[in-house]
């Protein structure tokens, strides 16, 4: 705490120019402020600072110290501003980008529910499906699904989700179960055309080894809900992740078209601008999503 304090002091000897404004902006006695500086230089067994009858100029070495110093002490002010933040309920406006489908299924029916425990929060949400630019387009975070690789952003992992075959009980019915994944291109495929590659489906089989399947779409759609619906009408066979097929597979609607395949694991992340202090808005959120997703797996009972 002493060492701290000879900073502070140091500091705004440099910044004031002088020790006497130096001690009426510290609230304390010149005599302290020539203590403080006399321990410091004792300390440090180095002079930093240069009397002249007018002004005190720090020396070389007590401009270098005075940098990093100047840093410490920010970083100290801004932890002081972390906690008190944190002890303030949130305001103004939350601001992100989500994933259209993940959205809509999922995060949007609990926007309520975060409103209520944070009167002082409005709450702006962009659904798209490609990633946003963040810092450029005005947003404090976004939900993304998949793997982020951007050293800008700092990643939160707030649920992990399943990726599977699925069809309706008719499809299956009148066309059978695909046994291997080279009979797949015997079936009617249902492909998502939002998705890089959609025609292409990488899929693994009991033993964890991957195939790609390469294979035409009977029907492709750029909307995932649409997609789902398209499936249980028993219009094909389509790829899935479990917070669109979930509801509609305890239903009744849709079943596992190939059971003997290993699900995709989808990781699902909160993502926000990289720093040292994040936004109480943001932090609040994200915490909020965390607990009601518990780090459970949003898959199919």
């Amino acid at each position: 705490m002493t060492r701290l304090i000879e900073m502070e002091t140091f500091a705004a000897v440099v910044e004031q120019g002088g020790f006497t404004v130096a001690a009426r902006k510290l609230g304390i006695s010149k005599s302290a402020v020539s203590k403080h500086i006399a321990n410091l230089e004792g300390r440090l067994g180095a002079r930093l600072l240069s009397r002249s009858t007018r002004r005190v100029h720090p020396t070389d070495i007590g401009l270098a110290y005075y940098d990093r110093a100047s840093r410490i002490l920010n970083d100290a002010g801004e932890a002081d501003a972390l906690v008190a933040s944190m002890q303030v309920e949130p305001t103004g406006v939350l601001r992100m980008s989500v994933a259209t489908d993940f959205g809509v299924s999922r995060l949007c029916p609990l926007i309520g529910k975060f409103l209520d425990g944070h009167p002082g929060l409005s709450v702006n949400i962009v659904l798209q499906n490609r990633f946003a630019e963040l810092n450029s387009q005005g947003f404090d975070m976004s939900v993304r699904v998949g793997d982020v690789e951007d050293d800008n952003l700092q990643t939160e992992k707030i649920a992990t989700a399943e990726k599977r075959l699925v069809a309706s009980p008719t499809y299956l019915a009148r066309f059978g179960h695909p046994e291997t994944i080279d009979e797949l291109k015997d079936h009617r495929l249902l492909h998502y055309s939002n998705r890089p590659s959609c025609h292409v489906w990488t899929l693994t089989n009991a033993k964890g080894c991957t195939h790609p399947l390469r294979a035409a779409g009977w029907l492709s759609i750029n909307d995932g809900q649409s997609l789902t619906n398209a499936a249980c009408a028993g219009l094909g066979i389509a790829q899935l992740p479990s917070y669109l097929y979930e509801d509609a597979m305890r239903a009744g609607q849709l079943v596992d078209a190939m059971p003997t395949l290993r699900p995709e694991k989808l990781s699902i992340h909160a993502v926000h601008p990289a720093g040292r202090i994040t936004q109480p808005k943001v932090r609040s959120f994200i915490d909020f999503l965390i607990k009601e997703f518990e780090q459970k797996q949003i898959r199919s009972n």
